[in-house]
């Protein structure tokens, strides 16, 4: 534990060990551990109710801990409250902007309102703009703001003191795709800058597109833990999916993938090797889709078309499909609720 306000370096920007927090008889979090390096997005991912919003708010020192500890580069947020405050920047759902004033004038007022001179402050103000490309609309009023507009003035505003941390709640909800493309490209930016990033966030592309690491939390726990990518592997992987016009033919098609090493002669050892492993060609009556798993990617996409071709069978749509990160969480957080 830090005991001097020097900022601190080499450490995580984010660490707590056994968090509980309750609430009466309601634990709302249970033994909750979690390590966070610096510079990094890190996305916390979970259903209503899961203890997102608490694990923050313990973390930027607005609720006291039950059991267990939690630090903040370095600092901890029970006994060094004032130190985490200084190198955190706390951006909620809602905007907190003077609608009247100018996106300048708004800075301004909340960088004295943070400490700052009134030189500092609009110095600092005039960094903020450039950086979030507001200059042009610094002195519009924000009540004449495009919600994306908006959405970036409000992260300027926690980035006044330049923190170490930034707690990012919700960062697109509500606007349209420019706009949600804009703030991702500012979070991004803040990133690149050396700021450590907490996106919470019901978006799971959001998550998929912005975070290097995600924490999927369900009742008060993590449950899973990894890149997009490495928690997309827990889905089974990638899988071809064939497009059949009409039933007749989807079945054709479910007989032909399925038929292994004696289906389609001339396809190969190699070939009738991996249908052999994968065997669980699966046909959707419904939907007239055939799901073959492409454990090796786009050579068991040669596969499947090599197959159609020698069956003289023409599918309507072949495609390489990965998992996506809402069928990953879906089934986490399903398995985990049963």
């Amino acid at each position: 534990m830090r005991e001097t306000g020097e900022r601190p370096r080499g450490c995580p920007a984010l660490r707590a060990a056994g968090l509980v927090k309750t609430y009466g008889k309601v634990r709302a979090l249970d033994g909750l551990s979690i390590d966070i390096p610096a510079g990094r997005i890190h996305g916390l991912l979970g259903p209503n109710g899961a203890g997102k919003s608490t694990l923050v708010n313990i973390l930027s020192t607005l609720v006291e801990v039950s059991e267990g500890s939690a630090e903040v580069v370095g600092f901890d947020v029970c006994t060094q409250a004032t130190e985490v405050r200084r190198r955190i920047g706390l951006i909620g759902q809602s905007a907190a902007l003077d609608e009247i004033l100018g996106g300048r004038q708004n800075l301004v007022m909340f960088g004295q309102l943070l400490g700052l001179s009134r030189r500092e402050a609009a110095s600092r103000a005039d960094e903020l703009l450039e950086k979030f490309s507001l200059t042009e609309a610094a002195d519009r009023a924000v009540s004449t703001y495009s919600g994306g507009m908006r959405r970036r003035l409000d992260i300027a505003v926690g980035m006044i003191l330049d923190p170490d941390i930034l707690f990012l709640d919700e960062p697109t909800t509500g606007l349209d795709p420019r706009g949600r493309t804009d703030v991702w490209n500012s979070v991004r930016e803040i990133a690149d800058r050396g700021t450590t990033v907490l996106l919470t966030t019901q978006h799971l592309e959001e998550a998929d597109v912005l975070a290097d690491r995600i924490s999927i939390m369900k009742a008060g726990r993590i449950i899973a833990e990894g890149t997009p990518s490495e928690l997309k592997q827990q889905r089974g992987g990638d899988r071809i999916e064939i497009t059949a016009g009409d039933e007749a033919k989807a079945r054709a098609i479910h007989r032909a993938l399925h038929a292994g090493t004696g289906a389609g002669a001339g396809t190969g050892a190699t070939d009738g090797a991996a249908a052999d492993e994968t065997n669980e060609v699966e046909l959707n009556e419904e939907t007239g889709v055939v799901t073959y798993p492409a454990t090796r990617g786009s050579r068991d996409l040669s596969t499947v078309i090599r197959r159609l071709d020698n069956a003289g069978i023409i599918a309507d749509d072949i495609v390489l499909r990965r998992p996506t990160l809402d069928e990953v969480f879906l089934a986490l957080t399903e398995k985990e609720h049963a």
